[in-house]
């Protein structure tokens, strides 16, 4: 038997009914006491699922034996796929009731093996799900058609390799299925880095980043994947191919336009090149105190449009600021973050505070010892695993983002407040917060970022944050602000999305579906019918 010295490290594993890594979920003891806080919680935390306890029925599909290799019907695989991280795909699995399990799980290793897999399915009616990092709070990642469809998950995480780097135009060619981490391990070694960020960054991959058009940490400027795009490759059921790899282009519609933020319904993303940065070695940051929100608001507009482009601008109202600890006074409070790799960044950062004390702001002192912005940081990327801690007491946690132009703004957070969080305590009988951040900014808007707490109703957790989904949407839709900023629309946003787009755009979206998925086997549901 080995000893302590020689024994090999045990691999962390991901939790596969929530967040992240299953050891860094909230204890019952903590669950406990974040459901005090909050009436009409439940008295004890729902027991943590298990596979074992789920009824996972024999696959309805065989692949031929050229395929067999590259898939598996391991039940905890099957049961990993199901659903994406949503509240509402905790919740269902907490409450023993999962989407549809996959039937199958393929991992394929390069694109012959995604044509191929492709084409069997067309033979066989099979629906093909395209999985990144599983990150999804859409719905992005589940089924919903007919139960008698067989369904296969399309995991394209070994596809995780950096293939090319191209050091004089800055730029790589990256595999699709490669996680966040791994990507910067793999570009750190050229002094170079994609810098793209999302909440999502250790549990999503750039294929998932691309196919949902997703926002990074950059509050200005490069606050999108599309912006580091040059080219994609894609596998569609009628064929591959590859635009190519340019600065810009004025040559007709973009190719890669039409595939970005297609959400794996036109065709499987294997890889693109990408444009990069060198790793930035100046920064600075501090917090910003304001009394009044309105103010903080006008405090933000005035920086986004000042040409400063902070690469940190996120706005806390008093409820965020006290829910992620970095005010408990009521004061709004403004995270600002400037970096370079060219230069230092002090002068930017003084030029940023002295605009939001123009509007009233009291800033800190500033640096990596500011409380605030240290906070705000740690409460960011812990947020995810105490909002599933909340879900085992049966609270009700709703979030949703959008973008809308500064004339809109003020209108649409109020009346998000009033009319979400009236819609929260009628459907639950318990007080109900609602609370609003701004996590990007540009000279013409901005996107606030929504979240709603409130106690639950026992067993119909999932009925009350549909219902609060629909009121959302309908808000959204009246103050004329996007279904989604940055999380993609999936099937959850789908009736907004519907609502939002020109008909005649609706028209040719079906046509390219109809052209490159002709059986209609990719991602059934997303997008369009």
């Amino acid at each position: 038997m080995a000893d302590a010295a020689t024994a090999r490290p045990t691999a962390r594993a991901r939790s596969w009914w929530g967040w992240g890594w299953a050891d860094e979920h909230p204890d019952d003891a903590e669950c406990v006491a974040m459901g005090a806080l909050l009436p009409g919680t439940l008295p004890r935390p729902l027991p943590v699922p298990r596979v074992a306890d789920l009824r996972i029925d024999r696959p309805a599909v065989e692949p031929p034996p050229s395929l067999a290799q590259l898939v598996t019907a391991d039940p905890g695989a099957r049961a990993a796929h199901a659903m994406g991280k949503a509240y509402r795909d905790v919740i269902r699995a907490l409450r023993g009731r999962p989407a549809r399990i996959p039937d199958l799980v393929a991992r394929p290793s390069n694109d012959q093996d995604v044509a191929d897999l492709l084409e069997w399915a067309g033979d066989r009616d099979v629906a093909v799900i395209p999985y990144g990092g599983g990150s999804s709070v859409t719905g992005g990642v589940e089924y919903r058609g007919d139960a008698h469809r067989a369904v296969v998950s399309l995991d394209l995480t070994a596809l995780d390799r950096v293939v090319e780097v191209d050091t004089d135009s800055r730029a790589a060619r990256i595999q699709a299925g490669v996680l966040g981490p791994a990507l910067e391990d793999q570009l750190r070694p050229h002094g170079l880095t994609l810098r793209h960020f999302p909440q999502s960054f250790e549990f999503s991959t750039l294929g998932g980043w691309l196919a949902t058009r997703a926002g990074g940490h950059y509050a200005t400027v490069h606050t999108h994947i599309d912006d580091f795009v040059q080219s994609l490759r894609l596998v569609t059921p009628a064929g591959a191919g590859t635009s190519w790899q340019v600065p810009a282009s004025g040559a007709g519609p973009s190719p890669d336009r039409l595939f970005l933020g297609s959400e794996g319904t036109l065709g499987v993303i294997t890889e693109a090149w990408m444009r990069l940065q060198d790793r930035p070695r100046h920064r600075a940051s501090a917090s910003v105190r304001f009394a009044d929100f309105a103010a903080a608001l006008r405090a933000v507009r005035t920086i986004a449009q000042s040409g400063l482009t902070p690469a940190n601008c996120r706005l806390l109202d008093a409820g965020e600021a006290a829910l992620s600890g970095a005010a408990r006074d009521g004061s709004s409070v403004l995270v600002l973050g400037f970096e370079s790799a060219a230069a230092p960044v002090d002068a930017a950062l003084a030029q940023a505070l002295d605009l939001a004390r123009a509007h009233g702001g009291t800033p800190s002192s500033g640096g990596r010892g500011d409380d605030a912005v240290g906070a705000w940081r740690s409460a960011f990327f812990r947020m995810p695993y105490l909002r599933d801690g909340l879900a085992r007491m049966g609270a009700v946690v709703e979030t949703f983002e959008t973008a809308a132009t500064w004339k809109r703004l003020p209108a649409l957070i109020d009346a998000v407040r009033d009319e979400v969080g009236a819609a929260a305590r009628e459907a639950t009988g318990h007080p109900a917060a609602v609370n609003c951040r701004l996590t990007h900014v540009y000279p013409d808007g901005a996107a606030p970022y929504f979240t709603v707490l409130a106690g639950g109703r026992a067993g119909d957790e999932v009925a009350v944050w549909d219902h609060l989904k629909d009121v959302a949407t309908d808000v959204l839709h009246r103050h004329h602000a996007t279904i989604t900023h940055h999380h993609a629309v999936g099937r959850d946003h789908r009736p907004g999305y519907d609502r939002q787009r020109p008909e005649p755009f609706a028209l040719a979206l079906r046509a390219a579906k109809a052209a490159l998925d002709p059986h209609g086997i990719l991602n059934p549901g997303v997008l369009m019918d």
